[in-house]
């Protein structure tokens, strides 16, 4: 592929293919019952197999025949996989919809301590049960008579149909598993992002030199200097784009916030992959390298398919969308989240295909950047 001219599409193929998921991904097509995926296949590979030619004409375009409207979900876990017995947890929870238009899309995150119904799962052993939304993974990830051995498939088909209970979406067309590691590398790939920091920040594990912060004496917090992120535009290299997103404690409204960063971290690295791929193809093709060396797919179509389907989606027409929680407590102790009126009110809208009138109503959830 570095040797054609890269094309607005190919372009849209790394957006999309973030979307997708950046990092340790896997990306899995769904049945509409949530069926699970074909075994996994090296996505470096498959990339440069499937990758459209420049000159392909636009009907002969693999993507053509995909339609909206689409659901795309996108899981960030703890990749702890050197502890004995890990289970994938999945820390952030973010949501992609795309119009029936495929030009316009909605962008919004669900609490990782979300209170949700979650169905029996046989693979797992697992019988159903009231519990935060993070604990899908995990729980879905369990094989009966393996102590060591997990599923983040199955974790990612657990986590998918609560999410489709919760939500009243029957269909994830594609979803992805992601780490922060595959993230900083795409953002150092790109030569850095810009981000407008709309609040003080200060990092719980790294430095201002980007070393980690020690765990302090005893366990518990970490210990020394931090590094700070300062209101207003700043231009973040890999270690600090994944850091600042990766914050809540010490903020105004905790994993809220974060989930606010996160979305905008993804809209800053589209906005810059997009300008560096329009100006700098051979730029464009580290960039595409860097997501195609970290993502593993399962099944289904490919990010070239949807980078054709979606090549009118720029960054300018997703909408942010922030949904208000609160905290939940039983018997006075703390046991997870729930989304507030609003929030819940904007997934029935969305589901309804009325997300735009619905913002129009309650412009506060509208994330500004």
């Amino acid at each position: 592929m570095r040797n054609s001219k890269i094309t607005w599409a190919v372009i849209a193929g790394a957006v999309v293919a973030l979307l997708a998921g950046v990092g340790v991904a896997i990306a899995m097509n769904r049945s509409s019952n949530n069926t699970a995926a074909a075994p996994a296949s090296s996505a470096g590979a498959s990339w440069a197999a499937t990758a459209p030619s420049a000159s392909a004409a636009p009907a002969e375009s693999p993507g053509a025949d995909i339609k909206g409207p689409l659901d795309l979900v996108l899981i960030g876990v703890d990749t702890r996989t050197s502890i004995p017995g890990w289970e994938p947890h999945a820390d952030t929870v973010m949501l992609l919809h795309v119009d029936s238009g495929l030009e316009n899309a909605y962008l919004y995150s669900l609490p990782r301590d979300l209170r949700v119904d979650m169905p029996a799962y046989k693979k797992a052993g697992f019988s159903g049960g009231r519990y935060k939304l993070t604990e899908a993974m995990s729980r879905g990830s369990r094989i009966p008579g393996e102590k060591t051995k997990k599923s983040t498939e199955q974790g990612y088909e657990l986590l998918t149909k609560s999410l489709s209970e919760y939500t009243g979406i029957k269909t994830f067309q594609a979803g992805a598993i992601l780490n922060f590691a595959g993230l900083s590398k795409l953002v150092d790939a790109l030569g850095g992002i810009d981000m407008n920091i709309d609040q003080k920040v200060k990092s719980r594990h790294h430095k201002p030199d980007g070393t980690n912060r020690p765990i302090a004496p005893g366990g518990g917090d970490h210990t020394g200097p931090q590094m700070i992120y300062q209101v207003g535009e700043r231009h973040l290299v890999g270690w600090q784009a994944t850091d600042y997103a990766r914050q809540r404690y010490g903020l105004p409204n905790g994993d809220y916030d974060r989930q606010r960063h996160q979305r905008q971290m993804v809209s800053a690295i589209m906005t810059k992959a997009l300008a560096e791929g329009a100006q700098d193809p051979a730029k464009l093709g580290d960039v595409i390298k860097a997501l195609g060396d970290s993502l593993v797919y399962v099944g289904g179509r490919t990010p070239f398919e949807y980078a054709y389907a979606l090549k009118d989606l720029t960054p300018e027409k997703i909408t942010l969308v922030d949904l208000p929680g609160a905290g939940v407590s039983s018997g006075g102790k703390y046991v997870g989240e729930q989304l507030k009126s609003e929030g819940t009110g904007f997934l029935k809208a969305l589901v309804k295909n009325k997300a735009a009138a619905y913002l129009k109503e309650h412009p506060k959830l509208v994330n500004k950047l």
